[in-house]
């Protein structure tokens, strides 16, 4: 009977070691739910079985389902109340770590060690610092925690102090010195360590040589490198890094061809630095090349894009990506975001919005800055006040983003609104709040403010005029046709006129027909920027508008000799998520390009029928007036607001993008269009929006 009684009690204790195993192995698999089931079913469930599930609700970010368990356990032993402590510290919750310490019946090293790893993680390195020199016992453990707190600090000559008052130094502690000398530039005393080191391990050469890697020692770290008795993953891409944060592409890929394993982390450091180098499509091979990819690998091909302005490619990438199922990290959201600003891509730009929030993100003041950005420039000027209005407290960051946006759409009466609540509310203006205020002036004709509000900034406002204000108010006074004024303020300014306030002056002389003074101008901006097409195009204007053909000639001949090419006029417009582009002239011709000619068409017999009369001052060739009119019937922004009459729903307004400023003719044109067809529609060129409703734009004819 005595033999059946051990038998049995064996084969209960079997089956409990069994199930706490299960426990464990669904907890590190994530299935929590399976974990939880396994111990429900336990009939004789132990102290070992508690600390499992504890354990695996910790393990799995959920420490308010452990806490509640760790309340109902039956008995509770030392592991039980560390393996609670060390859950809080996991998940980041130190105040609830610190309120456990404090109530143990008992603490050992471990529970000790525990809580100053939780400050020191948390950054609290001051609290971290209090409790390590109040331990009764310390273990090699401990100091090496605290030693790894003060290098997070920085505080690296008491980090030594400290380093040198450890009674057992292990390869942990002597590695974690030396990457924390490195991390400091301070190479030489690293080194120093490195060679008296007793015995070395891979992540100690991994370090040393990750640390000249990244101070731009390349050479060193691959002789380095080169003699590791050991090498793994790390090493390798420790390596490869160097070389791609050097630029030296050649041998980052003689290194990646010869890398035994190319991991992920790897792939993507080729990534980025083939984007760095500017050669996007080797970038992109990699890229494509990939069996696995991270959410860090979208994000270095989206970032390889922008950087080379590439944008469209990058919104593509990012919605492949989207049906991949992958989730963006914070910063490839916010490039997408600011992409979105750019291309005007008002559907992408919610979707991020919705992620944003989703992360919890959208509290973030910066956040809601870029976030008010992109609304403005996608035309939505609701929404950017919507986001606006309900975030509080506001930093100047996010006033001067609402100011700016309402300039850009010619809302001078709500800029300057915006404005005065900022002082009421004792934001003080910076050098962006004045661009955006004084742009906001000069693009609704309020010369008089702006003139006001200049003179008082230094004097008011405490802010020193810069060069970016006076090109607002050479912007202000030439369009108000105030030419000679604003000659005058160039020639007194504190500061050599860059060409930006050249090209200010430049396009008002267009506008007003001043030919003397928009010969002075391109002459100073060609001397700035001979390469820029910007003057001679400008010119090029004035010259044909009074069908002086020989000079326009004369023009074209210096910009071959100089091998100054135009930028071509380009439109686009966001349809279902796909951006359409679409080129003045002689270009490729959209898919649908018959359907759009046909509605060129029908729009040329109902603006004909309106009074449209084409203006052929803005064709810049020296042709009959049948070509003329042709020319200005397909500039880029028709074909576009074509194609949104043609695929965006009634009721919904059009918006359409130019990358050069609307000219005048397209301007008249597009004004009758919103009227005849009853279609509100939203133009953004490189200067401003336009809002065209019943015939009338919001710019007032003052662009």
């Amino acid at each position: 009977m005595l033999y059946l009684l051990i038998r049995h009690r064996s084969y209960c204790s079997s089956v409990a070691i069994s199930a706490n195993s299960q426990i464990a192995r669904y907890a590190r698999l994530g299935q929590i739910w399976n974990a939880r089931k396994v111990f429900d079913q336990m009939s004789d469930k132990n102290i070992v079985s508690w600390n499992s599930i504890i354990s695996g609700y910790l393990q799995n970010n959920r420490p308010n389902e452990a806490k509640f368990l760790f309340d109902r356990m039956p008995e509770r032993n030392a592991a039980s109340w560390n393996g609670l402590l060390s859950g809080y510290v996991k998940n980041r919750m130190v105040n609830q770590a610190r309120k456990v310490f404090d109530t143990m019946p008992e603490r050992n090293v471990v529970s000790w060690t525990a809580m100053v790893r939780g400050y020191v993680e948390e950054g609290s390195i001051a609290e971290a610092e209090s409790l390590f020199w109040q331990m009764p016992e310390k273990n090699v453990v401990s100091w090496t925690v605290m030693l790894g707190g003060l290098i997070k600090d920085s505080r690296i000559d008491e980090a030594r102090k400290l380093f040198d008052m450890m009674p057992v130094k292990d390869v942990v502690a002597r590695t974690n010195m030396i990457g924390g000398y490195c991390q400091e530039g301070r190479l030489v005393e690293a080194r120093e360590l490195f060679d008296e080191m007793p015995r070395r391990n891979v992540i100690s050469w991994t370090t040393m040589i990750s640390g000249y890697a990244q101070n731009q020692q390349v050479d060193i770290a691959r002789k380095l490198f080169e003699v590791m008795p050991e090498k793994n993953e790390v090493s390798w891409t420790a390596m490869l890094t160097g070389y791609t944060q050097c630029g030296r592409m050649k041998e980052a890929s003689e290194l990646f061809d010869a890398m035994p394993v190319k991991s992920v982390v790897s792939c993507n450091a080729m990534i980025l630095g083939f984007g760095q180098n500017g050669e996007v499509a080797k970038a992109r091979q990699v890229f494509d090349q990939m069996r696995e990819k991270d959410d860090g690998t979208w994000s270095a091909m989206i970032k390889v894009y922008i950087g080379k302005g590439l944008e469209l490619e990058a919104l593509t990438l990012f919605s492949v990506m989207q049906r991949h199922g992958i989730q963006p990290n914070f910063p490839c959201l916010i490039s997408i975001l600011l992409v979105c600003a750019s291309l005007a891509s008002l559907d992408h730009g919610r979707q991020v919005h919705t992620q944003l929030l989703k992360c919890q993100f959208d509290s973030d003041v910066y956040v809601a800055s870029v976030l008010i950005t992109v609304y403005m420039k996608c035309g939505d000027l609701v929404k950017a006040k919507r986001v606006f209005d309900r975030f509080s407290p506001k930093d100047v960051v996010m006033w001067n983003s609402i100011i700016t946006g309402y300039a850009q759409h010619g809302l001078g009466e709500e800029a300057l609104q915006v404005f005065n609540e900022m002082c009421t509310f004792g934001i003080p203006a910076d050098d962006v709040t004045f661009v955006g205020v004084l742009s906001a002036c000069s693009y609704s004709g309020k010369v008089d403010e702006g003139l006001e509000i200049f003179k008082s900034m230094k004097s008011k406002y405490l802010v020193d005029p810069i060069i970016e204000h006076y090109a607002c108010m050479v912007d202000l006074l030439g369009r108000a046709g105030r030419l000679n004024e604003a000659m005058n303020l160039i020639k007194t300014m504190p500061f050599e006129a860059d060409a930006i306030i050249w090209g200010s002056l430049m396009g008002a002389c267009r506008t007003h027909m001043n030919m003397d003074l928009a010969e002075v101008a391109a002459k100073k901006l060609l001397k700035l920027e001979p390469k820029n097409t910007g003057p001679y195009i400008l010119l090029s204007n004035i010259y044909a508008s009074k069908g002086k053909w020989a000079e326009v000639a004369k023009l074209r001949e210096n910009m071959r000799s100089r091998e100054v090419k135009k930028s071509p006029g380009c439109s686009w417009i966001e349809v279902e998520k796909t951006v359409h582009m679409f080129t003045g002239g002689v270009s490729i011709p959209h898919p649908e390009h018959s359907m759009i000619t046909r509605m060129l068409e029908k729009l040329g017999g109902l603006l004909k029928e309106a009074g449209y009369c084409p203006d052929g001052s803005f064709v810049l060739h020296d042709v009959d007036e049948e070509e003329k009119v042709h020319s200005l019937g397909h500039h880029s922004e028709k074909l576009a607001v074509a194609y949104g009459l043609l695929k965006v729903p009634k009721g919904m307004p059009i918006r359409v993008m130019k990358n050069l400023r609307v000219c005048g003719d397209c301007h008249s044109a597009i004004k009758l269009i919103s009227k005849v067809m009853d279609q509100e529609i939203i133009l953004r060129d490189a200067n401003r929006f336009h809002h065209f409703k019943d015939g009338l734009c919001s710019c007032k004819d003052y662009w």
